[in-house]
């Protein structure tokens, strides 16, 4: 048996904003936004550039209830980790474009790794494994 996780989805409040920012902040590529009119809602997938892994799925919020966990889907907790082959370079690229890091660089026995904030308060491990 061979499985694997294709797709993970982040609720979002609104689908342009957000793949403005994936894709203008984090310079991640669309691979895929269709219209599915039958439910009006969008078919939207990101992926980080180079990535043959998983892949975002950009879920908007269609209830109230879905609306409360828009950038609190963990609890508090980092939700999702990118992994780099260039700390450094990304980290003040990104730096650059307006990304607020909630903690700073840190040398751990597993690489460097730093924390940050999406649009709507998802954290975030900006992450290069040794």
């Amino acid at each position: 048996m061979k499985q694997s996780i294709v797709h993970i989805a982040l609720v979002v409040k609104d689908y342009d904003e957000a793949i403005e920012f994936y894709t203008q902040k984090l310079l991640f590529e669309i691979i895929e936004d269709t219209y599915q009119p039958e439910q009006d809602k969008r078919w939207v997938v990101l992926s980080p550039p180079g990535s043959k892994g998983v892949s975002i799925l950009l879920a908007r919020a269609s209830s109230p209830e879905q609306e409360k966990h828009i950038g609190n889907q963990t609890g508090g907790r980092v939700f999702l980790f990118l992994n780099t082959d260039d700390f450094w370079r990304d980290y003040t690229r990104m730096k650059s474009t307006g990304i607020h890091f909630v903690r700073d660089p840190k040398e751990e026995e597993y690489g460097t790794v730093a924390v940050f904030e999406d649009l709507y308060g998802n954290l975030w491990d900006l992450l290069q494994l040794k």
